[in-house]
Parts: C-alpha cells; structure tokens; sequence
C-alpha cells in the first residue's frame, strides 16, 4: 500500500522543518507532498529546500492563496495521477504529531476514512484554553446531531482516506476552509464509508498564528445547514 501525506502551507516557516522532521521519525516509509500557496514568509522556499534534501518530498506550488479545499484537491489529484492508494491530510503546524500517525495507518487498509479524533476515548487537546475546548466540542457536536453523521470529531483535520472511496466524492465539493473537512465527511458518511475514529492528541500549536477567521466559520455555519437540509429532505450531496 502506498501512503502519500498533503500538508498545505501557508506561512509556516517556523514550523514547518519541525513537523516534516517528527513525521520521518515516525513514520519513515511514507512520501510527503506540501502544496505552498505561494507563502510570503519564505515557506516554499524552506520547503524546496527539504524537498532537495529528501527524495520523498514533492513540493507544490500555487500562485496564490486559494484555501484549504483547494490546496487538498490538488493534493489529491497529485496523488491519484502517481498511482498512491492511501492520502493522509496532516497539518503543517505541528498540531498533528508525526508519532500518532502510525495508529492511524493501521487501520487504512480495512477502512476509507480513519480520523485522528480529540474526542473519542484516549483523545484529547494540550495547549488550549478551556473556552477554545468548550467551542470546538460544541460545534462538533452541533455539526455532527445536525448532519447524523455520528462522526465525534467531524471537524479533525488529521486523517487517512482510501484514494479509490475519495476521488468520486470531490464532484462538487464547494468549501474552502475547515468546513471542508466537514463536508467530506459528511460525504463519506453518505456514501457508506467505512468510518472510524483513532484518539489522537493534538498540540495547539507553537510558532506562528491560526488561519480561523470569521469568514471560515460563517461558512463552516452555512455549509452544516444546507447539508442539514439536503439530509431532512433526503437529496444527493
């Protein structure tokens, strides 16, 4: 089985080398592609430089920042056209420690979707403040009641996808920040993925700032009601 991690970059500079170097240590037969949209900090400059260094690095540049969708659409078409069977979504932050990754692998071959999850028993957050905790289980919770997606942790980033089960669900596909990952569950959910959820601990992050705005979380809202309506009243995705 062959395994390609996407780590989408955005001026991640300071924490970029950090994440890449704990992912091999962990996880040393795996090939990695970081998709920089066009970083003004330097980092796809740092990135070509361990790509140099490295033979299982791909770099991918984007002339502009275009958002998280995107970035893991591209990944993904990069993926399918050089035969990978397994992509695995991996922050460049350091919030997704390389050591966790191998539970996750583990279980890839008996399943299309494995997500890293904070919220299922062993998995947990370090770092964040209570009310940053209390918010993030809310939504969680709210997204996943709304969708019946049954899914603890529908908004994780961390994750390990089946490539043959995902290529068909990304025709139409219209998020472009995190709720991106919701909706591609919730298709998961709705094709009959087989779904499971690994505790994983996920680090706030040390070095730079966090891309959440109030323009991703209007659309996380927004996506989660229309995928509500479309679910009451039984329409395809």
């Amino acid at each position: 089985m062959k395994f390609l991690v996407i780590m989408p970059t955005f001026n991640e500079a300071n924490s970029l080398a950090e994440t890449v170097r704990n992912l091999f240590a962990s996880v040393k037969d795996i090939d990695l592609l970081i998709v920089d949209d066009s970083s003004p900090d330097g980092t796809g400059v740092l990135a070509d430089s361990l790509a140099d260094d490295n033979p299982q690095i791909t770099v991918l540049h984007r002339e502009q920042k275009l958002g998280l969708g995107p970035a893991y659409i591209a990944g993904f078409a990069y993926a399918n056209s050089k035969g990978y069977d397994f992509v695995v979504e991996m922050d460049a932050d350091g919030s997704h420690r390389g050591v966790d990754l191998p539970k996750l692998l583990e279980l890839a071959g008996d399943h299309d979707l494995v997500i890293g999850s904070r919220y299922v028993s062993g998995g947990g957050s370090h770092g964040w403040p209570l009310y940053r905790r209390l918010i993030s289980r809310a939504g969680n919770s709210y997204t996943s009641i709304i969708l019946g997606a049954k899914i603890k942790d529908i908004t994780a980033g961390f994750r390990v996808y089946r490539l043959a089960f995902l290529m068909p669900l990304l025709e139409g596909v219209s998020a472009h920040g995190y709720a991106f990952q919701v909706e591609l569950a919730w298709r998961s959910r709705q094709a009959g993925g087989r779904i499971i959820e690994v505790p994983i601990l996920f680090e706030e992050r040390a070095h730079g700032a966090s891309k959440m705005s109030s323009a991703i979380v209007r659309e996380a809202l927004w996506l989660t009601t229309k995928l509500g309506f479309r679910r009451v009243f039984r329409l395809r995705p």
